[in-house]
């Protein structure tokens, strides 16, 4: 930290969005955007644990080679809704709908999001959807898998499946109206001087996420309408016995969930790009390139779902350009990997906890990413479709790159969230034990999946009970470095010291107003005058 900010401690400003108005009806009606994310924040935070409390009984069961501890049936409903927990309701709302809500319009200079009832009713709405989801839950679980692939979740189980595919429906509609409220914020609210030449990438990388949702989002309400019609009414869309094409489900389910993929990973490496170019106390390497790659990936993560499909019956040609945009996808991500790379090269690299994380992303992404090109060859990918190989791939892209950059987000923006700076120490070392469990849980499943045992199995050949073991191993360690976060930010909450202003000594219009900030963010308009990230030599003293 600066010289001039150990002089006079920090204190917290005396009126400010969290105090402005007290009362549970205040927070429930508000249209402050800082509070919506807040709310966010709390709902999102409970489904995290909830999805993780799946993901625990599942590598309890996987301890041991035989199906001892839960019916298979049960085991099928563990995995649904895991997946449906973590990804419906945590990993798609939680970067856009935490971070993006409460700092985007901060970031632009403007008061609020430009339509916040609207705002607010994405969270009620998101809510009603989640609710849903809790009672198909309570109504004994789904047991379809988390993508629901027909016919069985148009006929051959008796689980809620409709239940909760109108949750999923219901939830995507806060995705839509969160996407809406982005780009128009963007595009009409900006600080005068903030050119899209000055757009912080965190900006960029939301806005290109929420290209996906309104386009992306509607999709898959069509299909999962069509499934509930199709199991309550038999209309034969995708059923073969009715004259349906189970082919066509999985045609419209992955043109969705594919570029849900960047829903989710997208405003998480928006929150990387601020971090390593903040800790590193330096101007970020291409910014042109990083923004417009994000634009790249929203683009061609519409052209390149049928990758999921390989194996499903598709034509051999089909699958040779799906393949081939399979990997040019792969470059724009590179190109944010070996700036980031690029920017702290030579950079006053200060690894504070954020850092820690953001690093953790970079490594844990590209692992993920790499893994991914070899499902994407037509040949290996036939040989480890649908094997532990793919469980390991997709969590280091969702948990090593997704979970991690929520993480790194939450850490380097909670001081300008609650005005109280975390204690270092164990957040730290909870970042570490993060990494290390996360590593010792999923690297041994690409073993498990080059050696070839499936996904979704309760039993297993006893040769595998030595990586399972490591794998159940490594899920206790990785939970022990989640709930440790949890526990240090409420503590800080009370006795955590005031953060100041700019407790990071960084760059951007949100460091430029009060910790917490005011109800309207800034005392007067912000005007924009220099580049984004513009770190000087006076810049150079870290925290």
């Amino acid at each position: 930290m600066s010289t001039a900010a150990t002089t006079v401690k920090p204190v917290m400003p005396a009126k400010h969005y969290l105090n402005d108005n007290y009362g549970i009806r205040s927070w429930l009606l508000t249209k402050d955007h800082k509070r919506i994310a807040i709310l966010y924040l709390c709902t999102i935070t409970f489904f995290f644990f909830l999805g993780g409390m799946f993901a625990a009984l599942i590598r309890l069961e996987l301890l041991t080679p035989e199906g001892d501890l839960f019916h298979s049936d049960t085991y099928n409903k563990l995995f649904t809704m895991h997946g449906v927990n973590m990804i419906f309701f945590f990993l798609i709302p939680s970067v856009p709908a935490v971070l993006g809500n409460f700092i985007l319009p901060i970031m632009l200079g403007a008061k609020d999001l430009a339509f916040p009832k609207i705002n607010l009713l994405s969270w009620y709405i998101f809510i009603v959807g989640a609710g849903f989801g809790l009672a198909a839950l309570i109504g004994g679980g789904v047991d379809t898998g988390w993508t629901f692939y027909t016919p069985l979740s148009t006929g051959y189980v008796r689980t809620p499946v409709i239940v909760l595919a109108v949750g999923i429906l219901i939830a995507g509609f806060a995705s839509i109206f969160t996407g809406l409220n982005f780009i128009v914020t963007t595009h009409r609210m900006r600080a005068p001087g903030m050119t899209w030449g000055r757009l912080p990438l965190m900006v960029w990388a939301n806005y290109a996420a929420s290209l996906i949702m309104i386009l992306g989002t509607p999709v898959i309400a069509i299909t999962l309408i069509l499934v509930a019609l199709e199991r309550g009414f038999h209309i034969g869309v995708f059923d073969p016995k009715l004259g349906g094409d189970p082919v066509l489900f999985q045609h419209m389910f992955w043109f969705y969930s594919h570029p849900a993929v960047y829903i989710m990973i997208l405003p998480g490496m928006g929150v990387i790009s601020e971090i390593v170019t903040c800790f590193s106390r330096k101007r970020v390497f291409g910014y042109t390139f990083i923004a417009f790659s994000s634009i790249a990936i929203a683009v061609f993560g519409f052209v390149v779902w049928a990758h999921h499909m390989f194996v499903a019956g598709i034509s051999t040609y089909s699958a040779l350009v799906f393949s081939l945009l399979s990997f040019a996808v792969a470059i724009p991500s590179a190109v944010k990997v070996f700036n980031w790379t690029a920017t702290m090269y030579k950079g006053s690299v200060s690894l504070e906890t954020p850092m820690l994380y953001a690093l953790a992303f970079i490594g844990l992404f590209t692992i993920g990413g790499l893994t991914g090109l070899f499902l994407a060859a037509l040949g290996t990918d036939i040989h480890i479709h649908d094997t532990y190989f793919v469980v390991a791939h997709f969590h280091y892209v969702m948990v090593g790159g997704m979970v991690t950059a929520y993480l790194g987000g939450i850490h380097f923006w909670w001081p300008k969230m609650t005005g109280k700076m975390y204690p270092e120490a164990p957040a730290k070392l909870a970042a570490l034990i993060t990494f290390i469990g996360f590593n010792l849980t999923f690297f041994p499943q690409f073993i498990l999946g080059y050696l070839g045992m499936p996904r979704r199995y309760h039993a297993y050949p006893p040769e595998f009970q030595v990586l399972n073991v490591l794998s159940s191993a490594g899920a206790s360690v990785l939970a022990v470095g989640f709930i440790m976060p949890l526990v240090y930010f409420l503590w800080s909450l009370k006795f955590g010291e005031a953060a100041g202003d700019n407790p990071w000594d960084a760059k951007g219009l949100e460091w430029q107003t009060t910790s917490p900030p005011p109800t309207h963010n800034f005392h007067e308009v912000p005007i924009v005058t220099e580049d984004p990230y513009n770190y000087g030599e006076e810049a150079n003293v870290v925290h």
